[in-house]
């Protein structure tokens, strides 16, 4: 499980595609503790950390990197994309230098921020406009077929990975608008996003179950 509480942002600086799927190796900082086996979030996608190191150790997977000007603090780790992820995500297009969030799953005895996210995207939706408010940002998407009934106003929603809250729906237009705190707009990817990008959609898995019953 996750939170939606993105630890850092990071970069891929590999990819391996074959038949099977597609490999990452993605590069950040303040990962020192990755484990094989690791369930972690990339952009809102749950995978699992195949291989990982330091910067300046080897990797086990074949695959042609872009470490040259990473830091001592730096870590990589790579992941594997099953064809049902590439295509079901928006992953199967990224590309060497492309920036992902990264968020590690939420220990037994961790600190409960964001909201329940299981890393399980529905859908992909794109960014319809970006406005700087003062020191703010108001992000518009546009609201995903199928999916509009479990996104409510100030209900919970993760985008890219990132718990946001939903400031303003409009059902008729068919977009719905999240505000962005500058903290949260530094530390993620959504400062490198423009109108017209991708972004990976979960809603809140607890109005599925409600619906369910």
């Amino acid at each position: 499980m996750f939170t939606g509480i993105v630890e850092t942002a990071g970069e891929v600086v590999a990819v391996d595609a074959n038949a099977d799927g597609r490999r990452l190796r993605i590069r950040a900082s303040g990962l020192a503790d990755l484990s094989h086996g690791q369930s972690i979030s990339v952009s809102g996608v749950c995978l699992t950390v195949e291989a990982y190191g330091d910067v300046d150790s080897d990797s086990a997977v074949n695959v042609d990197s872009n470490d040259d000007d990473a830091s001592d603090d730096e870590q990589w780790f790579e992941v594997f994309l099953a064809a049902e992820t590439v295509a079901k995500t928006y992953l199967g297009a990224v590309g060497v230098g492309d920036p992902v969030n990264i968020e590690r799953a939420l220990a037994a005895d961790g600190r409960f921020d964001g909201h329940v996210v299981q890393g399980h995207v529905d859908t992909v939706t794109t960014i319809e406009a970006i406005e700087q408010v003062g020191d703010d940002w108001r992000f518009t998407f546009a609201l995903p077929d199928d999916y509009g009934q479990y996104i409510v106003d100030k209900g919970s929603i993760c985008l890219d990975g990132i718990s946001l809250t939903v400031a303003e729906i409009d059902h008729d237009a068919g977009i719905f608008d999240v505000a962005i705190i500058p903290t949260t707009y530094e530390l993620t990817t959504l400062q490198a996003k423009s109108a017209g990008d991708p972004v990976h959609v979960e809603v809140d898995v607890i109005a599925k179950y409600v619906e369910g019953m």
